[in-house]
């Protein structure tokens, strides 16, 4: 059985899916290398830590970050995205609780 978004002449998007729009197809993509950031560094190094001790995987990652509500998504850096999806699956796993992450982001001087 086809599902629904093969049967559907226009299906809804995600906020999150830009393939296909033409707005974003007429934009040339920018393949310089670019500096990624002390915080940059620090999540992707977590989330390849989580990944290799089998807590997270990409595909969760992926789900987390497709799951941020459309107007947190759009506020959101590449990897800030990447963080709240971490938070929110060691979260819902039990591998934090939200005191410790609250206590956390006080100690460092960051807010969700």
């Amino acid at each position: 059985m086809a599902d629904d978004a093969e049967t559907e002449p226009n299906p809804a998007r995600a906020h999150h899916d830009f393939g296909g729009i033409p707005k974003y197809m007429c934009e040339a993509v920018d393949t310089e290398p670019h500096v990624l950031s002390e915080f940059d560094r620090e999540v992707d190094a977590l989330r390849q830590i989580l990944g290799q001790k089998r807590v997270m995987s990409v595909d969760e990652l992926r789900r987390g970050i497709e799951a941020i509500p459309e107007a947190d998504y759009h506020a959101r850096s590449y990897y800030q995205r990447w963080i709240r999806s971490i938070a929110d699956n060691l979260l819902r796993k039990g591998v934090i609780t939200a005191a410790e992450l609250e206590a956390a982001l006080a100690n460092s001087g960051m807010r969700p």
